[in-house]
């Protein structure tokens, strides 16, 4: 089992696919063990769209990408290896670093961030969320 240096490793480069949005989002928490990023598109339930966030566990780093959540489109060429560690809709958990997939999560997030820069794809979650509430 690997020990939490080894998880130190995997945080850190988790929540460094997330940094390249930092400066147009907001960084909600950056503590040695969580990271949250949310965009600056206020919902209409008056809350930020969260983007993402990085958790470390006792037994696993945790991964959620908020987009493919709410595009599970996104999610349509993932890879076999990528989907095994998916953990219900949004969060993916590592243990090691894996190059391969960080690769692949790197691309998802990249993807996700310009669907949520979209205008379009925003109202429609906006019209979404609005029926969720009736």
């Amino acid at each position: 089992m690997p020990d939490n240096t080894d998880f130190t490793k995997v945080f850190a480069a988790l929540k460094s696919i997330f940094k390249p949005y930092a400066k147009k989002m907001d960084v909600v928490r950056d503590t040695d063990d969580y990271y949250l990023l949310n965009t600056r598109i206020m919902m209409r339930n008056k809350q930020p769209l969260a983007f993402g966030m990085v958790r470390r566990g006792k037994s696993y780093v945790s991964f959620h990408l908020m987009s493919v959540y709410a595009l599970p489109g996104l999610l349509k060429d993932m890879s076999p290896e990528l989907k095994k560690r998916m953990q219900g809709k949004a969060c993916f958990n590592f243990k090691e670093v894996d190059q391969k997939l960080f690769s692949e999560l790197k691309k998802l997030t990249k993807d996700g961030a310009q669907k949520f820069s979209d205008a379009k794809v925003v109202e429609r979650l906006r019209m979404v969320q609005e029926r969720g509430r009736k």
